[in-house]
């Protein structure tokens, strides 16, 4: 004998399938509205990453907290960059993170990558929106990508 039980609804799915709540297009300008009030704070926390990341001291020999901390803050600026899609500054971050984790331990890491790496996170800050700025940013994201292929690149 089979035994039909009628399935209970849920409060969740009835309010799901009800109608009302916004527009996907209305939830979307409501975020974009919610980021722009915090988009200065978030420039703010950007900037004192990098103004950090500037400031670490180029290790002397092999130093894996300095590659480790460098790391964190590089990371940290694609967190706070990514909300804002503020993709040019991710790009670059992210890069910076690929070449420090490649670090080999027990050999001194090329500082200089940090050093061209934050110089050109902070140009992108500077640089103004538009075409213009669009076209200056792509060209540094372009060198840096030079220097992640030359720098992952398996030798041999």
């Amino acid at each position: 004998m089979v035994v039909i039980r009628k399935q209970r609804t849920s409060r969740l799915s009835t309010m799901i399938d009800a109608p009302g709540g916004v527009s996907v297009a209305t939830a979307r300008a409501q975020a974009a509205a919610n980021l722009d009030v915090i988009k200065p704070r978030g420039l703010e926390i950007i900037s004192a990453l990098i103004a950090e990341l500037a400031g670490l001291p180029a290790p002397m020999g092999p130093d894996t907290a300095a590659v480790d901390r460098a790391y964190g803050l590089s990371a940290g600026v694609v967190d706070a960059a990514g909300p804002f899609e503020m993709n040019d500054l991710c790009r670059a971050a992210s890069g910076l993170c690929d070449l420090l984790d490649a670090a080999v331990e027990g050999q001194t890491f090329d500082w200089r990558i940090v050093t061209v790496h934050v110089q050109a996170m902070q140009l992108m800050l500077s640089l103004p929106s538009g075409p213009a700025g669009d076209a200056a940013r792509s060209q540094v994201l372009d060198g840096l990508d030079d220097v992640l292929r030359a720098k992952l690149q398996p030798s041999g």
